[in-house]
């Protein structure tokens, strides 16, 4: 990840963290993050025009979520997303206009729908998610098969974290 983590040789591990108050590996930690996610915004914006021109670049989450999770209410969408009933709202209906997202009568509870992508919704998106894997797989080519199930897994953990 290009952190400059300096453990006990006095410029930044435990013993330096005491002296000045900085915890040096947060610091690597949020400056990692920082690119990762100014990096990760601009590519969500790709995938998310490459999916359909006019699909809004937050809007690709709940694609991801769709097909991984099968068809799910607004409010839980809202929740793991984590915005507001207004703004899952507009996505949803801008996905539905769209042709990518549809509505069915939840069997649960006949006042609520349910979310699921429609089939032209699904072919678009794991077509954007394929390549993407593939980049995955390109640029992650020198990395052992190993560290990269280790850093799903921290990223998982960090995700988890977060909720």
């Amino acid at each position: 990840m290009g952190a400059d983590v300096h453990e006990g040789d006095g410029t930044g591990g435990a013993a330096g963290d005491a002296e000045s108050g900085v915890d040096h590996e947060f610091l690597a930690l949020e400056r990692e993050l920082t690119v990762f996610l100014r990096r990760a915004r601009a590519s969500s914006g790709e995938m998310a025009r490459a999916v359909h021109p006019d699909l809004e670049p937050a809007a690709y989450g709940l694609l991801v979520r769709l097909e991984e999770g099968g068809p799910q209410r607004a409010t839980e969408l809202a929740a793991y997303i984590g915005v507001g009933k207004a703004t899952m709202s507009r996505q949803l209906r801008a996905l539905e206009e769209l042709g990518l997202v549809a509505r069915d009568p939840d069997p649960q509870d006949g006042r609520a729908s349910l979310l699921r992508l429609t089939e032209e919704g699904r072919v678009r998106f794991r077509t954007v998610r394929d390549a993407r894997r593939a980049t995955y797989v390109q640029r992650l080519s020198g990395w052992d098969r190993a560290e990269v199930a280790e850093l799903a897994r921290l990223l998982g953990q960090l995700n988890d974290s977060s909720e």
